[in-house]
């Protein structure tokens, strides 16, 4: 028997990945190539924007500062012809203690991702074809009180209520939100330093998965939330069930 050969689920779609240079974006845009689509990546560094596009062999980039409301319009306008998806991993959680932050400081940790998110969300309308996504990263670490994390809880609990409303909001297109765990990125070693390997072997000991989630592990996931059209509103959590265990 001839093994039969799998139609490609984005052929002749559009993905723009919001922050694809590294890690979690660069994976899903690795995914959404190997799945037939047109990839647009942005990011905020030239350079390691350009080597991203030249290993998955991207034509298409934009470099700009996703939590610049203008510079995120701005590239929107300029896109030419509609888009099918949205992948957005650009911003981070604040943390840090809430009673020694700046007002600034705390001010742009409760609002800044939330932001982002609403201006993505805003300017896909008329851009992102009927039925297409905005896939938007967050987090679960902060879903517990701890010390150091109010300003980091408070924005991942908001970030939950925003996706569901927007998916009203901006329907038929849809809206969900992956909550990571740890994943071992570029960005997870450049918080983490000299603990990174401590970590690593930590969460294989802890974890019922018995290994570290990585990128690839979050890009299936963004892209199957692309390609089912069913699933809308939602937040989903991949941590390999540290949630369980922590």
């Amino acid at each position: 028997m001839t093994p039969s050969t799998r139609e490609p689920e984005l052929l002749g779609q559009t993905v723009v990945v919001i922050g694809g240079s590294a890690g979690i974006g660069l994976e899903t845009a690795r995914r959404a190539l190997g799945e037939g689509a047109e990839v647009v990546l942005t990011g905020r560094n030239q350079a390691r924007l350009d080597q991203a596009a030249d290993e998955l062999d991207v034509q298409r980039t934009a470099a700009f500062d996703a939590t610049d409301p203008a510079a995120v319009e701005a590239f929107f306008a300029e896109l030419q012809s509609p888009i099918d998806h949205v992948m957005v991993t650009a911003g981070a959680p604040h943390y840090g203690p809430p009673l020694e932050m700046s007002r600034e400081e705390a001010q742009r940790g409760l609002t800044e991702h939330l932001l982002l998110t609403l201006t993505i969300a805003r300017v896909a309308v008329g851009k992102v074809r009927p039925l297409g996504s905005l896939v938007f990263m967050g987090g679960t670490g902060a879903r517990r009180p701890r010390v150091g994390l109010a300003i980091a809880s408070t924005a991942t609990v908001a970030q939950n209520t925003l996706i569901a409303n927007l998916a009203l909001e901006v329907a038929p297109i849809r809206v969900n939100l992956i909550a990571a765990g740890f994943v071992d990125t570029p960005l997870s070693a450049a918080i983490l330093g000299d603990d990174l390997d401590r970590r690593r072997d930590e969460l294989r000991s802890m974890l019922p998965i018995g290994r570290v989630v990585g990128p690839a592990d979050v890009a299936a996931l963004a892209v199957h939330l692309m390609i089912n059209t069913a699933l809308t509103g939602a937040t989903y959590d991949i941590d390999g069930g540290q949630q369980l265990v922590s």
